[in-house]
């Protein structure tokens, strides 16, 4: 149930008290806090809060507590699945302001950081100190956003995901308590691990305040490369072939013909064909990092794959990283006054090529246009399904198309969502991989945390 107008305006009057200007009721601003990249109508909260320190969220957290009064954390809004959408109203708690990296070190290889900072700015930051952060969505997110939806990317197929990466958090609970969890040490064996309960809670059981992730040496040696193939079912048979065999890639994306076609447009990829197109980088020593690309160009010769460009120079691999980034919004600009729905499916390596190739013959099938885009090294991918804007028939024939990608995945043996989370638009899914026991114990965990059911109320769950 949503709060009572009285307690709402009783909440803003006592949050502008302390935050002042920074505590924001304009309806442009509670426009921009409405829903983040995703189809879910938008909902308008009550309020933006602007929070900068973790004391500020644990005082709107004990008032909107007392009063029943829903809050919706909120990163920078690229989430897919309707995440920040305030459904039930109230607080929409912004936290894009703290943007402190508090502690940084470098022997111990672990950083200190407030929920605001994003992936770009951080490294950035790392850079002068041969260090770097690995995990890349491809969205410009805040971390503390990436660790509510336990977000993953690029890299996960060698450094892993954002679960891997979080040491430790510091989390304000529902009723204003504030506690740590984790530590600096890269093993523990003490109690309930609640570092990973908060990670992927989608805001739903606490507020994220503080951050400490384990970084990386940046590598000796990065080679890149682009393989191209005749069809879509070759390209994925190598990527299950490099994987099984063990060889160290980085990255390895798959993007497939018209994926790759919006890409050479948005991107100007010139000298790439319109084909299936497997994007690797590898990390290493120089001399390992020829050997790596030399011996996947084998495997994927094997497999008929028409061209094997490699790349060392910096200018050269970040303009295919750049593309790799922008596929999204390249396969948006495919067909102008059109809008996207992005499925999430993960299978087992084995069964990958048949996943994909069965999503994509599906895709075909209904007539709506798609691009299929990837992590497949670790056999997450996407296929962006184009509906015309404003077309409520054709809104519910893309999500018909996305409900079936996602039961051929768990047929499979898959997730509904390898990285994007389940917020309003997976939750259907969720109930139907996990079923009723273990949902319940979610359940209870989420009513021990937060009685009221004031946090993100209305995601994950249906009711």
């Amino acid at each position: 149930m949503n709060a009572s107008a009285p307690a709402i305006a009783q909440v803003i009057a006592s949050i502008r008290g302390f935050l002042g200007e920074r505590l924001s009721t304009a309806q442009a601003m509670r426009e921009q806090h409405s829903r983040g990249e995703d189809t879910t109508p938008p909902t308008l909260p009550d309020a933006v809060a602007f929070v900068q320190t973790t004391d500020e969220v644990s005082r709107i957290m004990v008032l909107c507590h007392q009063h029943g009064v829903p809050v919706v954390p909120f990163g920078a809004g690229t989430s897919l699945e309707g995440h920040v959408n305030p459904v039930r109203v109230g607080i929409s708690l912004d936290l894009s302001q703290m943007t402190a990296v508090l502690e940084l070190n470098t022997e111990d290889m672990d950083c200190l950081i407030e929920p605001g900072v994003t992936r770009q700015a951080l490294n950035d930051f790392l850079r002068a100190e041969g260090l770097f952060f690995p995990v890349d969505p491809g969205s410009h997110c805040t971390i503390g956003g990436m660790c509510a939806t336990r977000a993953s990317g690029t890299n996960a197929v060698r450094y892993g995901t954002i679960r891997e990466n979080v040491l430790g958090l510091e989390v304000v609970l529902a009723d204003g308590r504030v506690i740590q969890t984790g530590g600096r040490t890269r093993k523990a064996a003490n109690g309930y691990d609640l570092t990973r309960l908060f990670i992927g809670s989608e805001g739903t059981l606490g507020v994220i305040t503080k951050i400490r992730l384990r970084l990386h040496g940046i590598p000796e040696g990065i080679s890149a490369a682009v393989c191209q193939f005749p069809t879509l079912a070759a390209a994925v048979e190598t990527v299950s072939t490099v994987m099984q065999s063990g060889i160290p890639v980085a990255r390895i994306e798959l993007l497939d013909e018209d994926q790759m076609e919006a890409c050479i447009r948005y991107s100007k990829l010139e000298g790439f064909a319109a084909t299936t197109t497997l994007f690797l980088e590898f990390h290493g020593s120089p001399a390992s990092v020829v050997e790596q690309a030399e011996t996947v160009e084998a495997v994927a010769r094997d497999f008929g794959a028409t061209s094997f460009e490699a790349a060392t120079d910096p200018e050269a691999r970040n303009r295919l990283w750049k593309a790799r980034h922008d596929a999204y919004w390249a396969a948006i600009a495919l067909k102008p006054g059109h809008r996207g729905i992005t499925t999430d499916v993960c299978v087992p390596i084995s069964r990958l090529t048949e996943a994909v190739v069965k999503a994509k013959e599906t895709a075909e099938a209904s007539g709506l246009t798609s691009c299929i885009v990837g992590h497949v090294g670790d056999g997450n991918f996407h296929c962006l399904i184009l509906f015309p804007d404003n077309d409520q028939a054709a809104l519910e024939k893309a999500w018909t198309l996305d409900r079936e990608i996602v039961a051929q995945g768990l047929a499979f043996g898959g997730t509904c969502s390898g990285e994007h989370g389940i917020g309003l638009g997976k939750r259907e899914f969720l109930e139907q991989e996990h079923g009723d026991g273990a949902l319940s114990v979610m359940r209870a965990l989420k009513a021990t945390l937060d009685p009221k059911g004031i946090m993100n109320p209305g995601k994950m769950f249906r009711n």
